[in-house]
C-alpha cells in the first residue's frame, strides 16, 4: 500500500534542536507520530501536540511504517540501527528507515545492506538549513538510496524541506552533506574575519554587512549568522561539538579518497580550540569569539 497520511505511522527518534522542529512539521502536515528521545522532557511539546510517546527505539520500530532518526553522532546511529534489539531487528518487513543525522557515508552503506537483507528500505538523508530551516520546513535534504524508496517517502520529506534531491546510491546523501560542511567550514572563517576586520577598521559592522551580503561575498552564513555574531548571540542553531564531528567525518572521507582539504583542517583546528575553552555547546557562529 502506498505511503499516505491516512495509512502511515511515522516514528521519530531524536527530538533535539533540529529534530523537534522537524517532527512538529510532520504533525502539522497531518501524519500520526510516535516519538522517542533519551530525555523525555525534550519531547514534551510534541506529546502535547498529539505525538505518542514510546519508551524505546525498539517500540517505535515495532509499530511505525517509517522510522526517522535525528541524533548526535555516528556511534548513536550505529547503536540505534545495528545494536542488539534495536531498530533493524524490530522493524516490520517493508518499513522505511530514514537516518537524517549527519553521519558516516560508510555507516550509511552498512545500514542499507543490513536493512535490505531484512526486507527493509534504508535511506540516508542528512539536512542543511539550521534551526531556522527546521522550524520553517525549508531544509535542504540530501538523499542516498534506491529511487523507488525515495519516491515513496518524498511527501514526508516535503513536509520538512524544500530542496530535496536524490543524490545517488546509499551513502550519497552523507557524501553530499560532507561537501556542504566543507563549504561552510572555510566560509565561516571568512565571515568571522570580515566582521572582525570591519570592527577593527572602526566601521559599523552591521552597515558593512548590509553592503556586502547581497554581492559576490554573499552566503547563507553571512546573512544568517553574522547578525547573531554582531549581537553577541551565540546560542546554538547548530552546536560546535556537532560541527567538529562533521568536519572529522569529512576529513576522514577526504583522506580516504586522497583529497587534500587544508581549509577544512584549519577550520577544524580553530573550532577544536574553542571547544577546549568551553564553547562546545555554543552555536557555530561563536567562532567569532576567536577574533574578538
Amino acid at each position: 500500500m502506498p505511503i499516505s497520511k491516512e495509512n502511515t505511522i511515522i516514528g521519530f527518534i531524536g527530538t533535539g534542536v533540529m529534530g523537534k522542529s522537524m517532527a512538529k512539521n510532520l504533525i502539522k502536515a497531518g501524519y500520526e507520530l510516535l516519538v522517542y528521545n533519551r530525555t523525555k522532557s525534550k519531547a514534551q511539546e510534541l506529546i502535547e501536540l498529539g505525538a505518542a510517546w514510546k519508551d524505546s527505539p525498539a517500540e517505535i520500530a515495532k509499530e511505525a511504517d517509517v522510522i526517522i532518526t535525528m541524533v548526535g553522532y555516528p556511534k548513536d546511529v550505529r547503536e540505534l540501527y545495528l545494536g542488539e534489539g534495536r531498530v533493524i531487528e524490530n522493524a516490520k518487513k517493508g518499513s522505511y528507515l530514514i537516518d537524517m543525522t549527519t553521519s558516516s557515508p560508510k555507516l550509511a552503506m552498512e545500514i542499507y545492506e543490513e536493512a535490505k537483507a531484512r526486507g527493509l528500505y534504508a535511506l540516508d538523508a542528512p539536512v542543511s538549513g539550521g534551526d531556522v530551516g527546521a522550524r520553517e520546513a525549508t531544509l535542504s535534504i540530501m538523499v542516498g538510496g534506491d529511487r523507488e524508496a525515495f519516491e515513496e517517502v518524498k511527501p514526508i520529506f516535503e513536509a520538512m524541506g524544500k530542496n530535496i534531491v536524490l543524490q545517488g546510491k546509499a551513502g550519497a546523501g552523507q557524501h553530499t552533506k560532507m561537501s556542504n560542511q566543507i563549504a561552510i567550514a572555510s566560509n565561516m572563517i571568512g565571515v568571522c574575519e570580515a566582521m572582525a576586520y570591519a570592527k577593527k577598521a572602526g566601521l559599523d559592522p552591521k552597515l558593512v554587512l548590509k553592503s556586502i551580503e547581497s554581492g559576490a561575498a554573499g552566503s547563507w552564513s553571512l546573512s544568517n549568522l553574522a547578525p547573531r555574531m554582531l549581537d553577541g548571540d551565540f546560542r546554538p542553531g547548530f552546536y560546535i561539538k556537532h560541527f567538529i564531528k562533521d568536519m572529522k567525518i569529512a576529513l576522514e572521507s577526504a583522506e580516504e579518497m586522497g583529497l587534500k582539504t587544508p581549509g577544512l583542517k584549519l577550520a577544524l583546528s580553530l573550532y577544536e580550540e574553542l571547544a577546549e575553552k568551553g564553547e562546545e555547546d555554543s552555536g557555530t557562529q561563536a567562532l567569532f569569539k576567536y577574533y574578538i
